[in-house]
């Protein structure tokens, strides 16, 4: 296992019903070890030549980097939006209990790569 296999994914959805079922999805399929789901983002953005602006809900999913191409196409696959935010940052520091327990929740797919 290499430093930083861990990640946090990004995604935002457009609904309460929609963050739930896209959260238990990926963790159920082990794509992510747990996903937090936090209301009330504020999102600014540009789209189709107009500034928008759109409350949103932000799940924030702990995984590995050789789940991300997987977990993106289910994200795609369960998502309202036709380009849907899917972004990973590296998990720098974390307790080494809680990342071995991110690697044994996302079934060792880090260990195929």
């Amino acid at each position: 296992m290499d430093f930083m296999d861990e990640i946090l994914v990004f995604v935002t959805v457009a609904s309460d019903d929609e963050a739930t079922t896209i959260a238990r999805m990926l963790v159920k399929q082990g794509l992510a070890a747990c996903v937090n789901i936090i209301p009330g983002v504020r999102s600014v953005f540009q789209w189709e030549g107009k500034v928008e602006e759109k409350r949103e809900i932000l799940l924030m999913a702990k995984t590995v980097k050789q789940s991300f191409d997987r977990l993106a196409v289910a994200v795609k696959a369960h998502h309202s939006y036709s380009v849907p935010e899917i972004i990973a940052v590296p998990i720098q520091y974390g307790s080494p209990e809680y990342l071995q327990w991110v690697r044994d929740m996302t079934k060792g797919m880090s260990d195929s790569a």
